[in-house]
């Protein structure tokens, strides 16, 4: 196939050109190089931003689109529309931050998703990013109708993972000691190897599977213990995991998903618990959880001096695990 991304040189974007050329397709760029302009250099980049200058693809026609640099409407639908009579499948990279309540803890493709009063915002912010994902799906289905595909991943992890929220549990259980955990430990957590998701994407494109689809994983249940069990696992650390409660760290104004990565509030653990059967009937494959934390373990260690951008720091983590230990 010859396949165009919209981006293409960042995470994701990244991991997709590398599933598609394993594949043996026939790979296009298409950004503003502003990202790793240096990485695949034996491939086609055409420069330009698509916010209002697609002009250097004119006359050029390709199997399918791959869009994972949309987040504002007005720009996605003036992408699709460009490429109406160029493609025949469109496949948007969406987010399950479009769905409206994260304490259902059933949600799937067909669950309430979140709008906005106001849909010509284009600033993004925790508020707008969902409501504004769904309607760049909404822009990309209304104009391709059964050839268009959208994938809402949940939180995507692995190698060169810009948010480290996953990282942060390997890497500060790497460094040992005791590490706060928010409890309860049987708590579900969910997130997908970029390269599964990466995989996933060219499939559905491949195919032409039209639809919408939950792409998170793992494929069975996981609890936050068996999580940082396995981390401790595979680094070979003896860190001592200190399980404090969702009430002391909340009380402690502690932010989940960033300062305690992966870990949901109570009233938002739907998040944490999402379907993906229809995914995975359409052949999501998740790898072992040992393949990940291993593949995340070696990036963080070939970086010099890595600093986290998600999770406690280390004087914060320290006064916390004595105050709870004191409240015991």
């Amino acid at each position: 196939m010859k396949i165009l991304i919209l981006g293409g040189t960042v995470f994701l974007g990244k991991h997709i050109v590398n599933s598609a050329l394993k594949d043996g397709h026939e790979v296009t760029l298409f950004n503003r190089g502003k990202h790793n302009p240096e990485l695949f250099p034996d491939i086609e980049k055409i420069r330009g931003d698509r916010d209002g200058d697609l002009s250097a693809l004119d006359g050029r026609k390709f199997d399918a689109v791959i869009d994972t640099s949309g987040y504002v409407p007005r720009i996605v639908k003036m992408s699709a529309e460009f490429f109406k009579d160029k493609v025949k499948t469109y496949t948007f990279i969406s987010s399950i931050s479009v769905y409206k309540d994260f304490s259902d803890m059933t949600i799937n493709e067909n669950s309430e998703v979140s709008t906005l009063e106001d849909e010509t915002v284009e600033e993004i912010t925790g508020e707008t990013y969902g409501p504004l994902k769904y309607l760049c799906e909404k822009a990309v289905t209304d104009i391709y109708k059964d050839n268009a595909v959208i994938i809402r991943p949940g939180l995507i992890v692995g190698e060169d993972d810009p948010s480290d929220r996953f990282t942060y549990w390997i890497y500060r259980i790497n460094q040992g000691g005791n590490v706060l955990a928010p409890g309860p430990k049987e708590k579900n957590v969910q997130f997908i190897d970029v390269k599964d998701l990466a995989d996933f994407t060219l499939k559905m494109t491949e195919n032409n599977v039209s639809g919408t689809y939950n792409a998170t994983g793992p494929a069975e249940k996981l609890s936050f213990e068996k999580l940082l069990e396995e981390c401790k696992n595979v680094s070979g650390s003896s860190a001592e995991i200190v399980w404090a409660d969702q009430k002391f760290l909340l009380d402690e104004n502690i932010a989940p998903y960033t300062e305690l990565p992966l870990w949901l509030p109570d009233e938002m653990d739907g998040g944490n618990n999402c379907n993906i059967n229809k995914a995975l009937g359409k052949g999501l494959k998740i790898r072992p959880l040992e393949e990940t934390i291993k593949d995340t373990l070696k990036f963080i260690s070939s970086k010099k001096d890595y600093t986290l951008k998600s999770g406690l720091k280390s004087e914060k983590e320290a006064e916390l695990i004595i105050k709870w230990q004191q409240k015991k």
